[in-house]
């Protein structure tokens, strides 16, 4: 059955964000859709201070009208809910109704996009990590029993014991992926004598990396029109025009307010990064929001230690922008914000329509030769 959803997006007067409070439920909406809900409705509220309840109680009566008229039976908070947020607003809404937030949403898709047993254990180890310190909530149901014989104590011990498995489980997880980051290691070090150049695709999801990697490549790489089409790291060989070969990897996209959990879970995986002889940022040009999500992009790659390395970047989707002008204008807006921006290598393409691809090769074989 296919769930009806309500996306909810809270603004705090005076707090500086990144992304407005319409694009970022706009793709909260897109978040929502990939993992197989219908959007039903968005609401938003500005309040002068973050909320126990996350809305405030006016909105949070429209919500519940809205909800039992329209057979609502989904709520996403466009924000991470603290676990004192997460139980006062399902309290408030009652049983018939599910709550989660975008980082709930955003694990849900990556355990329906792990294909490899790595990516699985780290989705695996970011679900267990999120759940650990909201236990509580999920034992309400013990309260709503109304008291008196048999409802005093189990709760709380069960909790406990939760608690205790998860924690294992955690470790056991956690063991699992080192034995694979030393695995990792190894098939770097043995990359590392062949000396054999690795270029890394990032970039935000859905900039096009996967259609990039399939038209440099010519593999069959799954490239779908939604976010995380791809999860799991790809690598495929590739021969430059003077006839020397590297690595091209794919890995795994960017979002805004992607959670820490995730980003902690996947850090062997954005470590290889920092073996990269180049990274190549992937830029949706078409997308309204590009500089944004380049920012979010950059702000990633400095958090696990890449922003040294040269980079590329690659304006994709021109096929989309109407005209040559349109293109300028956009440009012109990454290269007034080079305080966050090297664009020290800069190509136009269209990874869909084959245009520049040659431009890519060139762009790379030149910046293999001045890296030092």
């Amino acid at each position: 059955m296919i769930e009806n959803a309500v996306l909810v997006g809270v603004g705090i007067k005076g707090r500086k964000q990144l992304w407005n409070l319409d694009d970022s439920l706009d793709e909260l909406g897109k978040l929502t859709t990939t993992a197989g809900a219908k959007v039903s409705a968005l609401m938003k509220q500005m309040l002068p201070k973050p909320s126990p309840q996350y809305l405030g109680s006016g909105k949070l009566d429209e919500l519940k009208t809205f909800q039992a008229k329209h057979d609502i039976n989904l709520i996403i908070t466009d924000d991470e809910l603290s676990p004192t947020q997460q139980f006062n607003l399902q309290k408030s809404l009652g049983d018939g109704i599910k709550v989660i937030d975008r980082t709930a949403l955003i694990l849900d898709i990556f355990s329906q996009r792990a294909q490899t047993k790595e990516g699985r254990l780290q989705v695996q180890l970011a679900q267990h990590e999120y759940l650990l310190p909201r236990l509580a909530g999920q034992w309400t149901h013990l309260e709503r029993l109304g008291g008196g014989i048999g409802t005093r104590g189990p709760g709380e011990t069960q909790i406990e014991t939760d608690r205790r498995l998860i924690r294992s489980r955690i470790q056991k997880i956690k063991s699992q992926l080192e034995l694979v980051r030393k695995h990792r290691e190894r098939y770097r070090s043995t990359r590392k004598m062949r000396d054999v150049p690795v270029v890394s695709l990032v970039g935000y999801t859905n900039a096009g990396k996967s259609t990039l990697l399939n038209a440099l490549t010519g593999s069959n790489v799954i490239s779908e029109n939604k976010l995380f089409s791809t999860l799991d790291p790809i690598t495929r060989r590739i021969r430059l025009p003077s006839g020397n070969n590297i690595l091209l990897t794919d890995t795994v996209g960017f979002i805004n307010k992607l959670p820490h959990k995730i980003i902690a879970a996947f850090r062997a995986t954005l470590e290889e990064l920092q073996d990269s002889s180049i990274i190549l940022e992937v830029i949706d040009l078409s997308d309204k929001n590009s500089l944004q999500q380049s920012k979010v992009v950059n702000s990633t790659l400095k958090e696990v230690g890449c922003s040294f390395i040269p980079k590329i970047t690659v304006f994709n989707k021109i096929d989309r922008i109407p005209n040559n002008n349109e293109i300028s204008i956009k440009l012109e807006e990454f290269k007034n914000d080079l305080e966050e921006h090297e664009l020290n290598s800069m190509v136009l393409v269209s990874a869909s329509e084959k245009i520049g691809l040659g431009d890519i090769l060139d762009s790379i074989e030149t910046t293999l030769v001045m890296k030092p």
